[in-house]
């Protein structure tokens, strides 16, 4: 039941990577992807093999308990994915890489004078508990009832976090996406959109039925009712409400709306009727075995570009930036009164944020614009976006400081050129700094002395 919980912790840490930004030092510039060896329950009566050093990274060992405790994660990871199970013998050479690796990062970011403070370490519990439908002391509680100890979570998330500000710091500054990348990718998934596997469509359906032993009569009358709802569409009826009232479809739900997939998921007899039709366009009806469909294209791109359409989200926020005079906990309890000031109709946020907000967004009183998913960096999305319009969140720590978010609104909102290009920027950023990184890792290793002893057992 607890590794439930623990294994969690990993999806938890990508959602906490706090990335470097630029504009009002919110936007992020890539994101790292990282494990984490975390506590796993050991099975009622098994025999723990006897512990012994298989490495040291320069002076700190690494045990074969340490190792074997991360082994029993992925194997249970694997067994929940119902995933043939790896080769063990590999499967430990692995894991010991990765723990000296992650030994090396971690005594570098010492090493530079990279901390984590106790409110980060909080709020990184907080996420992990949330996102188990947990509070936190209900997550303590269920640790110590599996006899692990809560500490030891903290001390993992601590390293985590370091580990991500270290990655940030040495690796965002290499990465680097120029107009010619962006201009080249949209170049090469255009080619390959002729390809219907490249190519993804979301098709709505009004379905309506025809009963395998109809009558010409039947076939007829449902035929010309198909005729009907399809001039209703033509005519500028909203879809969604004609399928909600006239289709046959078992499910209607989404405005019959099939799914955005790969057009070779679909019928051809579907793909054919639609090949030439516009984005938002009808037509029909078009005879299957089970009736007559009229069909809405909703979208149609390359399955490696962005979509078209996404929901936009327009917040603001105050920031104050921890120093030598205000500490990461004084800076929340100071947005703290901010947010009962302002609940209270004492005063508002866009004058609270004009004169405390150390961000560029100061001036128009902490209004960061519409921002499209992805904008912002994954911390402040993840509070954002919980948000309903109108409600202010309690502050939230990121590297570059505490924030108070208050969501003003959101919208459907369909992609320019610019924003598209812009989305690919960062899609390209994100691969080019999984490269970056397995370079740089490398090179940390190699300055490392790493000494190799028995094989993991």
């Amino acid at each position: 039941m607890i590794f439930r919980v623990l294994a969690q912790i990993l999806a938890c840490l990508a959602t906490l990577a706090l990335l470097p930004a630029h504009a009002q030092g919110l936007r992020p510039t890539s994101r790292s992807s990282v494990t984490l060896p975390v506590a796993v329950s050991e099975a009622p009566g098994a025999q723990r093999p006897a512990d012994f050093i298989v490495a040291v990274v320069n002076s700190e060992p690494i045990t074969n308990h340490q190792v074997n405790v991360e082994v029993r994660r992925i194997l249970q990871q694997y067994a929940q994915q119902r995933r043939p199970q790896p080769d063990l013998r590999e499967l430990s050479r692995q894991v010991l890489e990765r723990l000296i690796n992650d030994r090396a990062q971690l005594q570098l970011a010492k090493e530079t004078g990279i901390k984590v403070d106790e409110p980060s370490v909080d709020q990184a519990e907080q996420t992990v508990a949330r996102q188990n439908q947990m509070t936190v002391d209900e997550l303590r509680h269920r640790i110590e009832q599996e006899g692990l100890d809560p500490k030891q979570l903290r001390e993992q998330l601590r390293d985590q976090l370091m580990l991500t500000r270290l990655r940030e710091r040495e690796i965002d500054p290499r990465v680097r996406i120029s107009d010619q990348d962006v201009e080249q990718y949209q170049q090469e998934q255009l080619a390959a959109s002729s390809d219907p596997a490249r190519q993804l469509v979301n098709i709505a359906q009004l379905l309506v039925a025809v009963p395998e032993n109809a009558s010409e009569a039947q076939v007829a009358a449902l035929q010309d009712k198909a005729q009907r709802a399809l001039a209703r569409a033509r005519a500028g009826e909203d879809f969604a409400a004609l399928v909600s009232e006239l289709s046959d479809a078992k499910d209607k739900s989404n405005g019959g709306q099939l799914g955005l997939r790969s057009a070779d998921r679909y019928p051809a007899l579907f793909l054919e009727a639609t090949r030439s039709l516009a984005v938002g366009a009808v037509t029909g009806p078009v005879r299957s075995g089970a009736g007559f469909h009229i069909l809405q294209l909703i979208e149609r791109r390359a399955a490696g570009l962005p979509p078209m359409t996404v929901t936009q989200s327009r917040a603001r926020h105050i920031l104050l930036v921890p120093s030598a005079q205000l500490s990461e906990a004084a800076a929340r309890d100071k947005l703290l009164d901010f947010r009962k000031r302002i609940q209270s109709g004492k005063t508002d946020f866009a004058t609270l944020a004009r004169e405390n907000s150390q961000d560029g967004s100061a001036a128009q009183g902490g209004d960061l614009g519409w921002a499209n998913p992805g904008q912002f960096v994954p911390e402040f999305e993840e509070v954002m976006n919980r948000l309903a319009p109108g409600q202010i969140s309690e502050p939230l720590i990121s590297r570059f400081g505490v924030h108070l978010i208050q969501l003003l609104e959101r919208r459907n909102a369909t992609l320019g050129e610019r924003e598209q290009r812009e989305m690919i920027r960062s899609m390209l950023r994100e691969k080019k700094f999984g490269e970056v990184y397995a370079t740089w890792a490398q090179d940390v290793r190699a300055r490392a002395y790493v000494e190799l002893r028995e094989a993991p057992q």
